[in-house]
């Protein structure tokens, strides 16, 4: 997660590079907002990690979060001089690690939870007055995601080494980011925290599983850092 934030920040410092924070800037795309409708498209990076609720004390699920990737297209409807609604449909790819500490079988122990969301978040964007090329907002909204890699449908668990969680589930976001305004193009970096809003685990058929038995509930979160272009 801290290197994700490092290539979000290296980013914007990258771009502050070529004079647009100046004190007189060249002013580009100057007309840009004004389109009622416009489109784009981003790439970025993303670090899932999942909370964990339990019916009896015991020992964390140890989650070990990898870097996944982001891909999408938004399309932006411009509500207001300062208000923006964005629907930004993507595909979401990760990784999550599970390692549960009250089972000593190495094989056992671990869970490779792979999955893959195409999501559909509703967003609204907040800016504020743009200076030079510049212009910094706040976003926010709610998502459905369809996990792709949740093995939903399965007849066997973990048992089986089969890790199932709800084909789908909502998500939050909330986020900020900073429009670039460049000679051809828009560039807008963000970073975003992301919040599942259901428990997104099914359980396993033995009610007394070493695996699901004393899980109250397991939610996805984490951060999305995303590059868009306009």
């Amino acid at each position: 997660m801290k290197n994700l934030i490092l290539v979000f920040l290296f980013s914007t410092t990258a771009f502050a590079q070529f004079g647009i924070f100046g004190k007189d800037p060249l002013i580009n795309q100057e007309n840009f907002d004004k389109q009622r409708i416009h489109w784009g498209y981003y790439l970025g990076f993303n670090s899932l990690d999942f909370k964990f609720d339990y019916l009896s004390v015991t020992k964390d699920i140890d989650v070990q979060t990898t870097t996944g990737f982001n891909v999408g297209l938004i399309g932006n409807l411009r509500l207001h001089e300062h208000i923006d609604f964005r629907f930004e449909p993507g595909l979401i790819i990760t990784q999550r690690n599970l390692t549960f500490p009250n089972i000593e079988d190495d094989v056992d122990k671990l869970r490779e939870v792979r999955s893959t969301y195409i999501t559909f978040p509703m967003l609204m964007k907040f800016s504020s007055k743009r200076t030079g090329n510049i212009k910094p907002y706040l976003i926010g909204g709610l998502s459905t995601a369809l996990n792709l890699g949740s093995n939903n449908d399965s007849p066997d668990d973990n048992s089986n080494n089969v890790f199932r969680m709800t084909k789908w589930t909502n998500f939050y976001e909330i986020g900020f980011g900073i429009d670039i305004y460049l000679e051809y193009f828009k560039f807008s970096p963000s970073i975003r925290g992301v919040f599942s809003t259901r428990d997104e685990l099914i359980r396993d058929n033995d009610p007394s599983s070493p695996w699901t038995g004393n899980i109250q509930g397991m939610q996805t979160r984490g951060i999305y850092i995303n590059f868009a272009f306009h």
